[in-house]
C-alpha cells in the first residue's frame, strides 16, 4: 500500500467511493478484499501497471461505520490492514497557525485530557518535505494514521503534531454529525502560497517558476520561524520550503489519489510579506487547481467542487508600519469581502481579527525574530524593530468553530445555519447632516464604540486616498452611522478594521447576535 494508508485509517465514506493505491511487480494482479464483522463486502482486481509499477482500486461507497480489514494479495504475498473505518476524510493545510499543535493551545491540558473520548477521528500528518519535481508518494511520514492520545500524537511537540484546528475541527465534525472523522495534516511554518502552488497555478496567475527573488520594503519586518533570529534587507532569496512549488510536488501532489471531503486552510501570513496583491490571484487559483487535481487523481470521486474552508489571518503586530495584514485578509476573499462568492464558490472563512493574543509565548517578534523558515539576505542590512505581539495567538477554539459553522453550512448543506458575520449591503450618504448610514445584512451587536473602525476616504482623487477616521455615531439594528467629519460630500470609499491589529480580543466593533465578527472590508 502506499504510504498514507494503514491500520486505524479512515476512508471516504458513500455515496464516494474511496481510493486504495500501492505498488507491486510490473504486469501482477493485485486482488483486494474488504472484510466486515459480517464477512466478505467486496473484493476487487486490478494490474500493476505504469513506469512507478502502482495499481490502483476505486471501492464501491461504503456507508459510515467500522471496523473493516482490507487485504491485498499479490501471488503468495499479502499485506492486511486493519481497524478501518469509513467516514469523512479532510485535508488540513498551510503554514505554522495549522501547524500549532494540541500541546499549544489555551487549556491545552483539557482538551489534550478530551483525546480518549473521540476514538472515532483518526489522525496522520504528512512529515514536512520538499522536491523540485512531483512525487508519486509522500517520502516521509510523521505520524501514521492513529487513534488520538494526549501525550503521544495530539501532543507531540511544538509545531510538530497533531494540528489544533484540524483535530479541534474533526472533532467538532465529529460531534456534530455522528460520522467517523478522518484528518490528514500538511502543513511547513513560515510557508508562502507560491510554495503549496503547482506550476500551472503559478502560471495563471503570471508568476514565473523563479519567483524567489524578491524585493521587500527596507527595514519592514518579516515573520518567517519561531527561532530563527535575522536582520531585514532589501534583497532576498527564497529557499528551501519556501522555493515556488517545492510543497505542492513533495505534501500535496502525492496525496491526490485519496477521496477527499474537504480542505482545512491556514495560510497567508508569509504573503503579507511576499506578493502580497497577487493573493486575490493565486489563493483563488489555489483552490480551483487542488479541485482539479483531487477530482482528476481520485477518479473522479472526490468532488469537483471540493469545499474549502479557509482562516482570515488573525493579528501580529499592534502598531505596524503598514497594511499588509490588511490587505491580505482583503485578498483572501478574492476582494470581494465575503465567501462564497463568484470568485470562490464552495468556500467558507472563519474570521480571526479579533483573537490577538499578545502574550503568546510562540513567535514573539523580537529583533526580527519572526514565523517561518530562514532567508539568506542578500545585501546591506538595516536595523531591526522591535514589536510586541505574537503571530501565533492560543485561541484556536474559536477558529475551530467558525470553521465548524461554515463546513456545516457549505459542506453538509445545512441552509439554516448562520456561518458568517454581517457585512455591509448599502452606503446612503446624509449630506446635509455630514452622515454616512451603512446598512448590513443580519442584525448587529455593538460591542465596541471604537473611533478607528471605520474610515473614509476624504481626497479628489482615489489614490492615494486620504483616510480619515469616521466616528460611530449610532448603532441600529441593521445599521451604522457615521460621521464624516472633515470630509464634506467628497467619499470616495469605506473601510472597516483596516488595521493588522484591529482590536482587542473578542472585542471589535461589530458582531452578530450568534457572536461572529463583522469581517472586514474595503
Amino acid at each position: 500500500f502506499a504510504s498514507y494508508y494503514g491500520d486505524h485509517m479512515v476512508l471516504q465514506k458513500g455515496p464516494a467511493g474511496a481510493v486504495v493505491w500501492g505498488r507491486g511487480e510490473p504486469g501482477a494482479t493485485v486482488t483486494m478484499a474488504l472484510w466486515g464483522d459480517s464477512g466478505l463486502v467486496m473484493k476487487k482486481t486490478a494490474q500493476v501497471k505504469g513506469p512507478f509499477g502502482t495499481w490502483t482500486i476505486v471501492l464501491d461507497p461504503v456507508d459510515q461505520g467500522g471496523p473493516y480489514t482490507l487485504m491485498a494479495q499479490q501471488g503468495s504475498e499479502n499485506v492486511t490492514l486493519q481497524d478501518i473505518y469509513f467516514g469523512d476524510v479532510w485535508l488540513c493545510s498551510g503554514q505554522s497557525n495549522m501547524a500549532m499543535t494540541v500541546l499549544q493551545v489555551a487549556n491545552a491540558s483539557e482538551e489534550l485530557a478530551a483525546a480518549a473520548r473521540y476514538p472515532f477521528v483518526r489522525v496522520f500528518a504528512t512529515a514536512p518535505a520538499h522536491s523540485d519535481v512531483e512525487l508519486e508518494d509522500l517520502e516521509h511520514v510523521d505520524l501514521p494514521w492513529s487513534i488520538p492520545t494526549a501525550a503521544e500524537n495530539l501532543g507531540h511537540g511544538n509545531f510538530t503534531y497533531f494540528s489544533a484546528v484540524c483535530w479541534l475541527l474533526g472533532r467538532s465534525l465529529y460531534e456534530a454529525l455522528g460520522s467517523p472523522v478522518g484528518l490528514v495534516e500538511a502543513a511547513w511554518g513560515g510557508t508562502p502560497i507560491e510554495a503549496w502552488s503547482s506550476r500551472r497555478a503559478l502560471q495563471r496567475c503570471g508568476l514565473p517558476e523563479d519567483t524567489g527573488r524578491v524585493t521587500p520594503s527596507p527595514c519592514a519586518l518579516h515573520p518567517l520561524k519561531p527561532g530563527f533570529v535575522f536582520s531585514t534587507s532589501t534583497h532576498r532569496h527564497l529557499s528551501g520550503p519556501q522555493t515556488p512549488s517545492v510543497l505542492w510536488n513533495a505534501m500535496i501532489h502525492p496525496l491526490l489519489n485519496m477521496t477527499l471531503r474537504g480542505v482545512a486552510w491556514y495560510q497567508g501570513e508569509a504573503n503579507a510579506f511576499l506578493h502580497t496583491d497577487r493573493y486575490n490571484c493565486t489563493f483563488p487559483a489555489l483552490i480551483a487547481d487542488w479541485r482539479q487535481a483531487f477530482h482528476a487523481g481520485s477518479a473522479g470521486q472526490t468532488e469537483p467542487f471540493l469545499p474549502f474552508g479557509f482562516v482570515q489571518l488573525s493579528t501580529y503586530r499592534r502598531q505596524s508600519p503598514d497594511d499588509s495584514f490588511a490587505r491580505l485578509r482583503w485578498h483572501q476573499t478574492a476582494d470581494l469581502g465575503v465567501v462564497p462568492n463568484a470568485r470562490m464558490p464552495g468556500t467558507f472563512m472563519a474570521v480571526a481579527m479579533d483573537l490577538g493574543d499578545e502574550h503568546s509565548p510562540y513567535g514573539r517578534s523580537v529583533l526580527g525574530q519572526g514565523e517561518g523558515v530562514e532567508v539568506k539576505p542578500l545585501g546591506t542590512s538595516c536595523t531591526s524593530f522591535l514589536f510586541l505581539g505574537s503571530i501565533h495567538p492560543r485561541d484556536k477554539q474559536n477558529v475551530a468553530h467558525r470553521l465548524l459553522l461554515g463546513a456545516r453550512a457549505v459542506a453538509y448543506g445545512d441552509k439554516h445555519l448562520v456561518f458568517q458575520g454581517p457585512y455591509p449591503t448599502r452606503a446612503i450618504l446624509d449630506v446635509t447632516r455630514g452622515l454616512l448610514n451603512v446598512t448590513y445584512s443580519q442584525e448587529l451587536i455593538c460591542r465596541q464604540r471604537d473611533v478607528q473602525a471605520f474610515e473614509v476616504c476624504c481626497s479628489s482623487r482615489a489614490a492615494p486616498c486620504q483616510w480619515l477616521p469616521a466616528p460611530v455615531v449610532a448603532v441600529g439594528s441593521q445599521r451604522v452611522t457615521l460621521a464624516l467629519g472633515g470630509c464634506g460630500t467628497l467619499v470616495l470609499g469605506l473601510r472597516y478594521a483596516w488595521a493588522e491589529w484591529p482590536c482587542e480580543y473578542l472585542s471589535c466593533p461589530l458582531y452578530n447576535p450568534q457572536g461572529l465578527p463583522a469581517p472586514p472590508f474595503l
